[in-house]
Parts: C-alpha cells; sequence; structure tokens
C-alpha cells in the first residue's frame, strides 16, 4: 500500500490537539449573510486536510469496534469542539449504538443434493453465508430447497412469491432486485423498490419462517459484482442488539453466484429459464427437490458504537433542526489484494466525513447564525446495513417532526467539475428544488441516477430518516465533465466501481481534484443554509412512499 499519512498530522488527531484547519485555526473568511458569494466559505482546505487523516492507514479503515473507530470518534469530537460546535446529544457529543459482531465461518463446502447427483459449493468463489443468531453454531441439515421467485410480498403491486407454498424450516432461493428491472410494466420499471433490496429479502424469509434464505447474484440487477459481495462477507459483519438474540431472523443469510445457481437448477432436472418466468405474475414457488446441508460456527461480541453528533443551535427556531449526515466508517482490515490488507475507504467515505466538518465550519463562519438549528451527525456502521443511521431514527434526539430534513453525503469523487449534479431518488421530495436553485447558481443541472435500478435510494444513510418521514436529499457525482465530456464522465464512475469501491484500492493521495468536490459541498451547504432560515417544511411528493408517514 501506498503510505500517504502525514504523520504530524496524525499525531495530531490522535492527540486531539488541532484541527483541520491550517495551524489549528479557522480561516478568516466570514461574509455577510447577504452575499450572494456566500458559499465560497465552504473552501475545500479543512476537506483536504480531514480526508488526508481520516483515510490514512493508521485509522485502519475505520472499523466500528476496533482501534479505528476510537481514532476516527475522538479525531471527530476534537474537530466539532475546535469548531465550537455543542454535543448534540445532551453533554455529550456522543450516542452509543448497541451492537453485536458476528464472526460467521461457513463450511468450506456448502453441500446440495438430489436424486441425480451432488453439487458442492465453495466458500468464497460460489457462496457466502453468515448468521445474525447470537450462537455458537448453526446447522442446516438435509433442508429442502425452494426457489421462491423475487423473494417478496408486495400486495399494492399485487405480488407474493410465498403464495401457497409453506417455507418454514427450508431453504430458500430467490434473485435479486425486483420483477421491474426486466418488465418494465411491473413495480416501478427500472426504478427498484425496497423489495428489490437484499436487506428486504432477508427481512421476509424471517417473516415466513425459513431456515435459510440465498440471493442468487447477478451482475447488472445487482449493480456490484460478485466481488463486491465477496468482499463484504468475507469478514466479521455488524448488527444491531436486539432482545431475543436475533434468533426471529433465518439460521442462514447469504449468496451464490449465478452460475452456482444454474448447477442447482440442472441438479434439480428444472430448466434455469425458471428464474425469467419468476418476472411474470402469478408466478409460484417451485420446490426444488433438493437437499441443502452447512454448518455454521460463530464468535460474537456484544459492543457500543457510537454515532458523533454535534450542534449549531438556531437563533430564532431554536427548536427546529436540518440535519446534515455522513457514515464515519468502513471496512477496517480484510482479504487482501495485490498484499493490500487496509480498506482505507477514502471515497467511501472519508469524503463525506470531511465534507461534514467542511461544511460544518462554514456555518460556524457565517456572521449572522441560522434561525434553525443544524445538527451535524457522524454515523456508524453504514457498511454493516445502515446501522447508526437506524438507531439514531428509531433512538432520535431531536423530535422527527421538528426535523426538517436530512441532507446526507456519502462519496464525492475527484473527477473533477461537472456540468451536472444527481439527485438519487429525484421526484420523492420537494427537496429537489432547493438542489435545481442551488445547482443553477453555479450554471449546472440535476438529473436523476442514470440506473435508479441499482436502488441507490435505499443504499444510503437518509433512508433511515426518509422511513420515519423526513424529507432526505442525497446526491452523487455527475457524469458531464467540464473538461472532458460525458463519455470520459462515465468511464471514471466505472472504474471506480470496478477498481476501488469496497476494496483496498480505495485511497487518497495529494493529486485528487477536488475541484467537483468543493462545487458539490458548496451545492450542500447552499441547501442546508436556505432551509435553516426558512419557516416552512418542505414535503414529499404526490406517489412518494414516505408521504403518508409524514402527513400522519
Amino acid at each position: 500500500m501506498k503510505r500517504i499519512i502525514i504523520y504530524t498530522l496524525l499525531a495530531s488527531a490522535v492527540s486531539g490537539i488541532t484541527s483541520c484547519g491550517e495551524n489549528g485555526k479557522k480561516p478568516d473568511t466570514a461574509q455577510n449573510d447577504s452575499d450572494t458569494s456566500i458559499t465560497s466559505l465552504v473552501t475545500g482546505k479543512y476537506f483536504d486536510s480531514c480526508i488526508t487523516i481520516l483515510a490514512s492507514d493508521g485509522f485502519e479503515g475505520r472499523k466500528p469496534f476496533t482501534s479505528g473507530e476510537e481514532k476516527t470518534i475522538n479525531y471527530l469530537e476534537t474537530q466539532y469542539k475546535n469548531l465550537g460546535l455543542q454535543p448534540g446529544n445532551g453533554n455529550s457529543y456522543f450516542q452509543e449504538v448497541p451492537m453485536v459482531e458476528i464472526t460467521s465461518q461457513p463450511s468450506d463446502k456448502y453441500s446440495i443434493s438430489g436424486v441425480k447427483g451432488k453439487v458442492e459449493l465453495k466458500y468464497l468463489d460460489d457462496f457466502v453465508a453468515a448468521t445474525r443468531r447470537i450462537q455458537d453454531q448453526v446447522k442446516i441439515e438435509n433442508a429442502e430447497m425452494v426457489f421462491a421467485g423475487y423473494g417478496i410480498v408486495a400486495l399494492e403491486f399485487g405480488w407474493n412469491d410465498y403464495a401457497g407454498v409453506d417455507v418454514k424450516g427450508k431453504v430458500v432461493l430467490v434473485l435479486v432486485n425486483d420483477p421491474g428491472f426486466f418488465d418494465s410494466s411491473l413495480f416501478k420499471g427500472r426504478t427498484m423498490t425496497y423489495y428489490g433490496r437484499w436487506t428486504y429479502k432477508f427481512e421476509e424469509a424471517a417473516r415466513q419462517g425459513a431456515a435459510g434464505i440465498i440471493i442468487i447474484h447477478d451482475d447488472k440487477p445487482a449493480s456490484y459484482g460478485w466481488n463486491v459481495v465477496r468482499g463484504s462477507w468475507s469478514k466479521s459483519r455488524l448488527y444491531l442488539q436486539a432482545e431475543d438474540n436475533n434468533m426471529s431472523r433465518a439460521a442462514m443469510e447469504g449468496w451464490i453466484t449465478m452460475p452456482s445457481a444454474k448447477k442447482i437448477f440442472t441438479l434439480a432436472g428444472i430448466p434455469d429459464t425458471l428464474m425469467k418466468a419468476a418476472g411474470k405474475k402469478n408466478f409460484k414457488a417451485v420446490p426444488l427437490g433438493l437437499k441443502s446441508s452447512v454448518i455454521i460456527n460463530s464468535t460474537f461480541k456484544k459492543s457500543t458504537s457510537k454515532n458523533v453528533l454535534a450542534l449549531l443551535p438556531g437563533t430564532e427556531q431554536k427548536d427546529e433542526y436540518i440535519i446534515y449526515t455522513a457514515h464515519w466508517d468502513h471496512f477496517g482490515k480484510g482479504e487482501p489484494v495485490n498484499g493490500d490488507s487496509i480498506y482505507n475507504g477514502a471515497a467511501d467515505n472519508a469524503s463525506g466525513t470531511a465534507a461534514l466538518l467542511e461544511i460544518a465550519n462554514a456555518f460556524t463562519q457565517l456572521k449572522e447564525k441560522p434561525k434553525r438549528s443544524v445538527l451535524f451527525l457522524s454515523v456508524t456502521a453504514e457498511e454493516q446495513g445502515l446501522l447508526g443511521s437506524e438507531y439514531y431514527a428509531k433512538h432520535p434526539v431531536y423530535p422527527p417532526e421538528k426535523t426538517v430534513a436530512d441532507i446526507n453525503i456519502d462519496v464525492l469523487q475527484p473527477f473533477g467539475k461537472m456540468k451536472d449534479i444527481v439527485v438519487v431518488g429525484k421526484g420523492q421530495s420537494e427537496l429537489d428544488e432547493y438542489i435545481e436553485t442551488a445547482a443553477k447558481k453555479q450554471g449546472r443541472y440535476t438529473r436523476g441516477e442514470p440506473d435508479p435500478s441499482g436502488g441507490w435510494y435505499f443504499r444510503s444513510d437518509h433512508f433511515n430518516f426518509a422511513k420515519i418521514g423526513i424529507p432526505s436529499l442525497y446526491v452523487e457525482n455527475g457524469s458531464v465533465s467540464v473538461e472532458h465530456g460525458e463519455e470520459w464522465g462515465e468511464a471514471q464512475k466505472e472504474k471506480y466501481n470496478n477498481e476501488r469501491y469496497h476494496s483496498p484500492g480505495d485511497e487518497y493521495n495529494k493529486s485528487w481534484d477536488l475541484s467537483g468536490i468543493i462545487d458539490d459541498m458548496r451545492l450542500l451547504f447552499d441547501v442546508g443554509y436556505r432551509l435553516s432560515n426558512e419557516k416552512s417544511f418542505p414535503g414529499w411528493k404526490p406517489g412518494s412512499e414516505f408521504k403518508a408517514i409524514r402527513e400522519k
């Protein structure tokens, strides 16, 4: 690994002596609030120095429950204190998030047998599996297998893959995404619904009483390759603690490759075209006539991770809140790639964490502080299933009905200036108009994500705020490069997804072009600044599944 630690900065970060700004001092750039160039308070200086530290090898990939967590949360607390922000949770900058770390080690082989023989799948190459249950060992012994289509029960779409079949004690095999991916007349077409998310499929299988749930991976409908699945599931995983020790979950949760799925269908004597048939209305689950067996040994550790909260109180409407969120965590140390085992997570999401500090600094530089309060919330365990934001949403420090909006920052890319900005889930809320107005000031335009089939609106922390009715904004890097055009911009995104996403290759270096990142930070600062000085609340648009929650 290319070592990019600046040791003096790292030492300062760990000891908590200095802030991100030059020489530990805030830049003297305060302006009159009526100045149209107020977004120039976002300079990028804080961002650069903060991401250098947060993405360094010394922070060990920022995985919860490790020394990397302690370094990270202490560093964030120090920065918020140095900015003059108040503790966001009473007298504390921390919100404890009780979690359990489970290290699951499946058998080397996942055995599937039938009258025509046996298929043995190899761990990591062909399958991954884990358990959420807090027990030393779970066994799947000769459990019947059922192909349950997409594993979806969505009555509003007239869909029930579990209708007429009893899967209690069985292993269900399901497809990734939802039927709209292949048939635009179903669900929301290419825009993935929550029913397409793997987290939902695991939850539904548990509700149906399944002993195990296996998702068939497919690159395009999943929107990522098997390497991402393998990398994420080869390490210990974190979950929120549950009173029942997660015994209500299926004993086994996992994935298999598409070639492995085809082997299973061949063994069952069933054509793999059944997978295509599963995308038709009134599809019925099919017992495969196969038995599957695997043993998963586990070690577990209950502990507490932390969200980090800092508050800038409002001057007039103090009991109304704008929340900025970014997850501080990544994967820590894992399976080596080219001899490198540290998953630094520079773009994902040291960039968002550093941006949160940059924007917080900009708010503190205002001569006239915002009328509404602004909360800066650095959440834990996003990479483990949005756990930190889920915990906050279930245990909010500030009333959801008084929370105006959430502005989430997750992955800022160093591709330079862009003509566009991607609004993930565009059409969901009136926040669309806020970001459009801010973009026009920069001579830019907004658009929805090019591939909504990836379910990106359900894949970052804003989603947990949306689920409790809070309008939530999440933007991604644009693709239409000012200097190089759209084809080049799309190629950069593809290269990141293929080579650096969730891998040790996601590192920071000083060659990054920060100009586009600065533009994006200014956009998000502009939106929050406007919201913080209004009296109205933005709402959800008609047709949003979150509108009714807000209006209860």
